[in-house]
C-alpha cells in the first residue's frame, strides 16, 4: 500500500475519532447513572478486548510472542487502564467544563513528548501556535469552568485528570514509534483485555461494582454502544492515525471532541 493510500486512511480514521469519540461523552454520562466509572471503563476494555482476540484465535491467529505480549500489556495498562481508568474518576469530583480544559492540554503533552522523542519532525512556530490556538478555543467555550482549577475541593480530581493527560499522550507518542509484531485489530484487542482484567480486578479490590443482571435497559444500550463504537472502532482508529500521522497532528481531536458533547448535548437533552 502507498505512502498516500496510508495517509488517506490515517486522515479519515481520525476524522472518526474526532466525531465520534465526543459522541461516547453523552453515552458515558447516562451509563454512570448506575455503574461507577471505573468499572464501567473495565467492563467495556473486557468485553471489547475479548471479542477481538476471540475473533482473530477463531481466524487461526497465532498466540503473540513474549516481546509482543509485553507491548500489549505496557500500552493496555498505562495508555486504557491508568488514563482512561482516572479519566472516569476524575469526572466523580470535577465538572464535565473543567475536565475538557484539562484535555485540551492533550496535544500540548504530545507536541512536548514528540520534541524529546524527535518523532515529530521540525517543531514550527505554526505548530506551536496552531496548539496554543485550539486550547484556547476551548478554554474560551469552558470559559465559566476556569475559575475552578483554584478551588481546592476539585484538586483530587484535577490531579486524576492531569495524569490521565500525561499518560495518554507519553503512551500515543510511544505506540508512533514502535512496531508491534502482530496485525494492528489484534493488538489492539490485547491492549483492552490487559485493561480490561486489570481495572477489573482494581474495582473487585476497591469494591466500586455493580451487579450486571441489576442493570436497566437503557445501560445496556449504552454498554453496547461504548463497547461496539468507543472501543472496537474508535480505539483501533485511533491506534492507526497515531501510527501513521505525527502524534501532534493526532492530539486535535482533544479539540474538536468537547464541541461535539456539546453539540450532542444540546440537541438530544436540551430540546427534549
Amino acid at each position: 500500500m502507498n505512502s498516500n493510500s496510508i495517509n488517506k486512511k490515517a486522515y479519515a480514521a481520525e476524522a472518526i475519532v474526532s466525531f465520534f469519540w465526543g459522541t461516547t461523552y453523552l453515552v458515558s454520562r447516562v451509563a454512570v447513572q448506575h455503574i461507577p466509572g471505573l468499572f464501567l471503563a473495565g467492563v467495556i476494555n473486557l468485553i471489547a478486548g475479548s471479542i477481538l482476540v476471540l475473533f482473530f484465535f477463531l481466524r487461526g491467529e497465532k498466540f503473540p510472542d513474549r516481546k509482543t505480549l509485553k507491548q500489549s500489556a505496557l500500552l493496555g495498562i498505562v495508555m486504557i487502564a491508568i488514563s482512561s481508568g482516572m479519566s472516569h474518576w476524575s469526572v466523580q469530583y470535577i465538572s464535565g467544563g473543567l475536565a475538557a480544559i484539562i484535555g485540551a492540554t492533550i496535544p500540548l503533552w504530545m507536541a512536548l513528548f514528540s520534541f524529546f522523542a524527535k518523532r515529530s519532525g521540525k517543531f514550527s512556530l505554526q505548530t506551536f501556535l496552531g496548539l496554543m490556538l485550539g486550547f484556547s478555543g476551548i478554554s474560551v467555550i469552558f470559559y465559566d469552568h476556569l475559575h475552578e482549577m483554584l478551588n481546592s475541593d476539585f484538586r483530587l480530581g484535577i490531579s486524576l485528570a492531569v495524569i490521565s493527560c500525561i499518560t495518554w499522550a507519553a503512551a500515543s507518542v510511544y505506540t508512533s514509534g514502535i512496531k508491534i509484531n502482530t496485525k494492528l485489530l489484534f493488538g489492539a484487542g490485547l491492549q483492552m483485555l490487559f485493561a480490561g482484567i486489570s481495572l477489573t480486578i482494581i474495582t473487585f479490590i476497591t469494591g466500586q461494582t455493580v451487579s450486571l443482571y441489576e442493570l436497566p435497559q437503557q445501560t445496556w444500550i449504552t454498554l453496547f454502544y461504548l463497547v461496539i463504537i468507543g472501543s472496537i472502532l474508535i480505539y483501533n482508529c485511533y491506534v492507526y492515525a497515531v501510527t501513521n500521522l505525527p502524534p501532534t497532528r493526532v492530539g486535535v481531536y482533544a479539540y474538536i471532541n468537547p464541541v461535539v458533547a456539546i453539540f450532542l448535548g444540546w440537541l438530544l437533552l436540551e430540546k427534549n
